[in-house]
């Protein structure tokens, strides 16, 4: 066998390798993604209903909560940025940091001090490699959080964002960046502001409710009574709505990546096939290359030896 032949069976034998590697890699996000989507939709109502409870708080009492008043002139906003703690899944990571660059961009052109949180090492390592200062991070579970970690990242923001005003740790506005799942095909980093709450609705919201009102007349709005009062509803509410945004924010964080993950896994291992096909075609002309010279010099030494014993008889 020819040395041409030898180095295209090694890479050959190198790729199938890695064709193993990328195709468990990829039957393994696989199998995590119906679990993670399974979490996302069993956090997501009570997210929602607990949204709709801390508004409905807000809104139905004339209290002043500084979680849901926003301040006069905001000079300092927290930013929790949500990636992972691997890489292996295509743009994933890049893409929220990209987004998160955009918010604090933002942020700063409106005159605001951006803190940054980060949950994920690639997070964590991109800052520190850009000497960017970072004021708390977590790691070791974004690709299987639980709600304990979500009270863990939350209990810091809340801190801060309760925190007189002055304070070494305070901050006026609280906004978390990360990757929304959407499909298995679709992944979106959006960034949002979780804090102070918005208690307006947005266009379509109203429009939705204009529609609804004409087809069923207008709508009832609930009265509440509060007890022992409005001020101390919210101080337990609003911890609880943050946690639970935060954690489902996570899900959707290790539901995206694991989307991520597969969809590389399976192109590189449909590239591994690719590359082992031409590398077979490229040895099987390297060996028939061998074959062909290996007999033009057989013929061609057959023919010496007859010329020679030709001339011996003479």
């Amino acid at each position: 066998m020819g040395a041409q032949t030898r180095v295209y069976k090694r890479r050959i034998k190198s790729v199938t390798a890695t064709k193993k590697i990328t195709r468990a890699m990829e039957m393994i996000a696989a199998s995590r993604i119906i679990k993670a989507q399974r979490r996302v939709a069993a956090s997501e109502p009570y997210a929602e209903e607990l949204t709709n409870a801390v508004r409905a708080v807000a809104t139905g009492s004339n209290v002043k909560h500084p979680l849901t008043t926003e301040a006069e002139r905001p000079t300092r906003a927290a930013v929790l940025l949500i990636v992972s703690d691997r890489g292996l899944a295509g743009g994933y990571n890049s893409n929220a940091i990209k987004a998160a660059d955009r918010l604090t961009n933002r942020l700063i052109g409106e005159g605001k001090e951006v803190v940054n949180y980060i949950v994920g090492t690639r997070g964590v390592t991109y800052y520190r490699f850009r000497e960017r200062a970072i004021k708390e991070s977590w790691s070791g579970f974004t690709d299987n959080p639980t709600y304990a970690d979500a009270k863990a990242v939350a209990a810091p923001l809340i801190e801060a964002i309760t925190a007189d005003t002055g304070a070494e740790n305070a901050v006026d506005e609280l906004h978390i960046v990360y990757t929304e799942f959407i499909s298995m095909m679709t992944q979106t980093p959006i960034g949002d502001r979780l804090l102070p709450l918005s208690l307006k609705e947005t266009a379509e919201e109203s429009a939705g409710v204009i529609q609804d009102n004409i087809k069923r007349g207008p709508e009832v709005r609930p009265l509440f009574d509060f007890e022992p009062s409005a001020e101390q509803v919210l101080d337990a509410l609003l911890p609880r709505y943050v946690e639970s945004r935060i954690y489902n924010a996570l899900l959707q964080a290790a539901a995206s990546k694991h989307a991520a993950t597969r969809r590389a896994m399976k192109s590189a291992t449909d590239n591994a096939e690719d590359l082992i096909k031409s590398l077979t075609r490229l040895a099987n002309a390297a060996r028939q290359a061998d074959i062909t010279q290996e007999i033009s010099e057989i013929v061609g030494g057959a023919s010496a030896l007859a010329d020679a014993s030709a001339g011996s008889d003479r």
